[in-house]
C-alpha cells in the first residue's frame, strides 16, 4: 500500500480517468467517482467500460516504454471507482479533490456544491474547466477560499502543464498546496488570472483557426500545413517559450511583420498588441538589446543561447530530422 494520501477524481469520464491515471502513477491512491445516479445494472456497465478504458491507457503507456507490464495492474490497483451514492462517504478525510463533470453551469454548480458540503472543512476543491472562470465557479463552493480551477491538457497523465487559475477569494495557501501536489507528481503548474481561455486555450485556438483560414484560402494543402507547423513551428517552441521567442529573434522583427501582415490582409487581428508597441518604442527588442519581455543585462547570453541550441540539437536527432552530413 502508498504512504500518500488519497486524492478524489470526481467525474468518470476522459479527465477523471486521466487524472486518476497521473496520481496513480506517482503512487497516490484514487478514487474515482461516478457523479451520475445509475441503476445497479447501469453502473455495473459503466464500470466495466471505465476498467477497460483505463487498463486500455496503461497498456498503451506500456507500449510506448513509460511503464513495464508489471507495473500496468499495480498502478491500476490504486484506483478505486466508486459509485454516485457512496460520493459523501468516499471524500471524507481527502485533502484534493478534483472536479470533471461536464462543462455546462448546470452540471458544475451541483457537483461543486455537493463535493463542497461533503468534504472536510480544509480540503482543496479545484474544478477542471476550460471554459468557465474561475471567478464564477467559486460562487458554487461553500468557503471558496479553498476553491481554484486546474486545468489540465489531455491526455491528462501525459501532458506536463497544468494552468491554475485562483479566484478573486483563493487563499494563498490553497494555491501554494495546489501547486506542490501537482509538482509532486511531476506536473508543470503555471498561475494565470480568471481569463477566458486562461494560456494555452487561448492561444490555441488563434494558431488553430489561422491554419484553417490558410487551408480556405488555398494558400497549400492541409497536408503541408500541419509539415509546416511540425517541423518549423511546434519544434521550436518545445524549447522557447512564445515570449522568449520573440525576445530570441528580435521584437522589432514581429513589430514590422506585424504591420505588413495587417496591411498585406486588411485584417486587424494581425495588428501589433500594445506591448510590441511599446516595446520597439523603448528600444527593448530582446536579446540583443538586453532586454525585451525578459531581462537579459545579468546573464552570460553566449552560453545561454549554446544551451538553448543544444537543446534544439537534442530534439532534431531524437525526432531523426537532424541536419545531414557528410
Amino acid at each position: 500500500m502508498s504512504d500518500l494520501p488519497a486524492v478524489v477524481a470526481a467525474g468518470a469520464g476522459r479527465m477523471g480517468q486521466g487524472m486518476a491515471i497521473a496520481f496513480a502513477l506517482a503512487g497516490h491512491p484514487v478514487k474515482l467517482i461516478d457523479l451520475k445516479a445509475r441503476s445497479a445494472a447501469e453502473f455495473s456497465a459503466m464500470r466495466e467500460r471505465v476498467q477497460q478504458a483505463l487498463a486500455q491507457n496503461l497498456d498503451m503507456l506500456r507500449a510506448i516504454g513509460l511503464i513495464s507490464a508489471d507495473d500496468c495492474d499495480r498502478i491500476g490497483a490504486r484506483i478505486s471507482l466508486h459509485a454516485d451514492a457512496e460520493c459523501e462517504d468516499q471524500i471524507k478525510g481527502v485533502g484534493f479533490i478534483f472536479e470533471g463533470v461536464p462543462e455546462t453551469l448546470d452540471a458544475k454548480r451541483a457537483a461543486l456544491g455537493r463535493l463542497s458540503m461533503a468534504a472536510d472543512r480544509d480540503a482543496v476543491i479545484a474544478s477542471t474547466t476550460s471554459t468557465i472562470l474561475s471567478t464564477e465557479l467559486q460562487s458554487m463552493v461553500t468557503e471558496p477560499s479553498r476553491f481554484l480551477n486546474a486545468h489540465w491538457l489531455n491526455p491528462a497523465y501525459l501532458v506536463p502543464l497544468v494552468e491554475l487559475s485562483p479566484g478573486d477569494r483563493t487563499s494563498a495557501e490553497v494555491l501554494a498546496r495546489t501547486r506542490e501536489l501537482l509538482e509532486s507528481i511531476g506536473k508543470v503548474p503555471v498561475v494565470c488570472s480568471a481569463s477566458p481561455g486562461y494560456i494555452v486555450p487561448r492561444i490555441q485556438a488563434l494558431a488553430m483557426n489561422e491554419a484553417a483560414r490558410l487551408v480556405e484560402e488555398g494558400v497549400a494543402s492541409a497536408e503541408d500545413i500541419d509539415k509546416a507547423t511540425r517541423y518549423g513551428f511546434g519544434f521550436r517552441f518545445a524549447i522557447l517559450g512564445l515570449l522568449e521567442f520573440i525576445d530570441w529573434g528580435g521584437g522589432d522583427i514581429l513589430y514590422h511583420a506585424s504591420h505588413y501582415l495587417q496591411n498585406a490582409t486588411g485584417e486587424s487581428r494581425f495588428a501589433p498588441p500594445e506591448s510590441i508597441e511599446r516595446n520597439m518604442a523603448q528600444g527593448r527588442t530582446g536579446l540583443a538589446a538586453g532586454e525585451g519581455f525578459m531581462d537579459y543585462s545579468q546573464m552570460d547570453v553566449p552560453a545561454y543561447q549554446q544551451a538553448r541550441l543544444q537543446q534544439f540539437a537534442g530534439l532534431l536527432r531524437h525526432m531523426q530530422i537532424a541536419p545531414v552530413i557528410r
